[in-house]
């Protein structure tokens, strides 16, 4: 696979390049952001030397959100990691519908392998970012540690894919993390129109199959501690209940999960990137310790 180079820019001593690509799973053109911090630009790097961080924006987001506005990119060349952000979904795929809603079609995949038709076809987000888009880097920048040595996060549509991601793919990841996220989408708004809408209304034993609450309790591999913020006064938290996070570790303590799941709810906090910049140097951390820096 190629990748088109649209920019680069440097930042806090590393590159921040954005990427294009024809995508076999979406059969869409897609969008990727790749942070390479400065000890990925030397000469004498060796191939698969730099840990990976991959993190999965929410719902309207693109790879540029995360990019400008959570500060990351600072602790990744702190650290020595670097960080991949894919888009939220496939664009121009000419669904009728895509387009009606910002919370469902385009910016709004949800990291599923759609099974109902029409999305079939091109929703299939799950495949491109777990197997494809990873595996066509490696290509692209070999010195990253793109099947060995990753993490993943998210933010809530994006913090529910790392944590359904992390369990349906034992040890693939190092460890997971995630802001605000949509915790338990089988029994929420959002997840019952994307599941509903994506995989079906008839099977919904296939919503489970991508739900964090319901996946952990079947998880048999290594157990990392997982570290999620939630902002108090974020009102898809307390209002909307589009997000539980309790479910999720209610969950995770009565299936005997033998990692630390550390939700820290804070005060003063929305859904924003202001909460997600707050936070970032926590998740850095968490995620450091796991890949070896």
């Amino acid at each position: 696979m190629t990748f088109t180079v649209n920019q680069e820019i440097a930042q806090f001593q590393g590159k921040l390049a954005k990427l294009s690509h024809e995508s076999t799973s979406t059969k869409t053109k897609m969008d990727v952001n790749v942070f390479l911090p400065a000890v990925a630009l030397k000469s004498d790097v060796s191939n698969g030397s730099i840990p990976v961080l991959l993190y999965l924006s929410g719902l309207t987001c693109t790879p540029n959100n995360a990019s400008e506005k959570s500060f990351f990119q600072y602790f990744a060349n702190k650290y020595g990691f670097a960080i991949v952000f894919p888009d939220t979904s496939p664009r121009g795929a000419n669904i009728a519908g895509e387009d009606d809603s910002w919370d469902f079609g385009t910016g709004a995949g949800f990291y599923v392998d759609a099974t109902a038709k029409p999305w079939s076809e091109h929703y299939n987000m799950y495949s491109y970012v777990h197997f494809e888009l990873l595996d066509a880097l490696s290509t692209q920048y070999p010195q990253l540690a793109l099947k060995d040595n990753i993490s993943i996060t998210g933010h809530s549509m994006g913090g529910y894919g790392a944590l359904a991601g992390f369990f349906k793919n034992p040890g693939k990841y190092k460890s997971v993390s995630a802001f605000a996220p949509i915790s338990n989408p089988s029994n929420c708004p959002w997840g019952e129109k994307c599941f509903g809408n994506y995989l079906g209304t008839d099977n919904k034993d296939a919503w489970l199959e991508y739900d964090p609450t319901h996946l952990v309790k079947s998880y048999k591999g290594d157990a990392s501690d997982i570290l999620i913020h939630q902002g108090a006064q974020d009102g898809f938290y307390y209002k909307d209940h589009q997000l539980q996070p309790e479910n999720f570790v209610q969950a995770a303590k009565d299936a005997g999960y033998k990692g630390e799941v550390d939700l820290r709810v804070v005060d003063g906090y929305d859904h924003s990137y202001f909460f997600i910049s707050s936070f970032v140097e926590d998740h850095a951390k968490h995620h450091a310790k796991y890949l070896g820096l």
